[in-house]
């Protein structure tokens, strides 16, 4: 388990599962993936613990659908820094996946050309650029759906969405409304679960006693709908934890959803190592 206290902050926050080996996990640490006029954008990559760049695995990408400038305003520190994101690549890489965490400027373009630089440069890298996911919470779910939806990104075999605004019902503004007040990036409005691509399976989490306004009402929304497109949809509902549980609710029932995410990946993700 994660030592805390009450008064840890959340940038400290580790996710509360732990598994053999994610204190041996190999990290890369600021590799650039884009050069801007002022400054790189980097990125951090975590390998299994007996993984080498000769080993070509599946990789998860964990999407920000914040600015960094708005992480360090308001939580002190960039995204690819905050105790979420760092245990959370060291869980997935021990689980036999590669993880990457990123710094960004504009989340959406960002996000799009750190997913065209690990493709281009997958060999070296040690990533199987057929084979990739995406991992998103709370406000950045909108950008990681946005990022499903384009084409021709058929290399994206499936995604995990985590207590996540999805998508605005057809007259609502739960979402726009929420990244309005919280400022993170809501480049689906308009978009229905039919802009999916029809056979990418997605794994949706809910929080039962989630305390963001309106946010369950978006999840509950967007899996009805896709059930009713017949959409490969997982759906699981953690009914006593609130907003961020990975993080602050440590209970059995959060250690099983996150036991279910990460067999969810690895059944969706071929092996990369062949």
């Amino acid at each position: 388990m994660t030592k805390e206290t009450p008064q840890m902050h959340i940038s400290k926050r580790e996710v509360l599962y732990r598994i053999p080996g994610m204190d041996d996990v190999t990290v890369v640490k600021d590799e650039a993936y884009r050069s801007l006029e002022n400054e790189d954008l980097t990125m951090d990559i975590y390998y299994p613990p007996e993984g080498t760049r000769r080993s070509r695995r599946p990789a998860v990408v964990l999407v920000s659908g914040y600015t960094d400038e708005g992480y360090e305003r308001v939580l002190g520190c960039k995204f690819k820094e905050m105790g979420s994101a760092t245990s959370w690549g060291r869980l997935l890489a021990a689980s036999g996946l590669v993880a990457v965490t990123y710094t960004n400027r504009e989340p959406v373009s960002d996000a799009a050309e750190l997913l065209h630089y690990i493709r281009g440069n997958a060999e070296a890298l040690g990533i199987d650029e057929g084979s990739i996911a995406l991992f998103a919470s709370s406000g950045s779910v909108p950008l990681a759906l946005a990022l499903l939806m384009q084409e021709p990104y058929d290399f994206l075999k499936c995604a995990c969405l985590c207590y996540g605004y999805m998508l605005d019902p057809t007259g609502e503004t739960f979402v726009a409304d929420a990244s309005a007040q919280w400022k993170f990036e809501n480049p689906c409005a308009g978009k229905s679960v039919t802009d999916l691509p029809p056979h990418l399976p997605v794994f949706v989490a809910r929080a039962g006693r989630d305390e963001m306004p309106h946010l369950n009402d978006t999840i509950e929304g967007f899996v009805a709908e896709a059930v009713a497109h017949n959409l490969p949809v997982s759906f699981v509902n953690n009914p006593n934890a609130s907003h961020a549980f990975d993080l602050f609710d440590d209970s059995a029932a959060t250690r099983a959803t996150i036991h279910q995410m990460l067999g969810f990946l690895h059944a969706h993700l071929r092996d990369g190592s062949e």
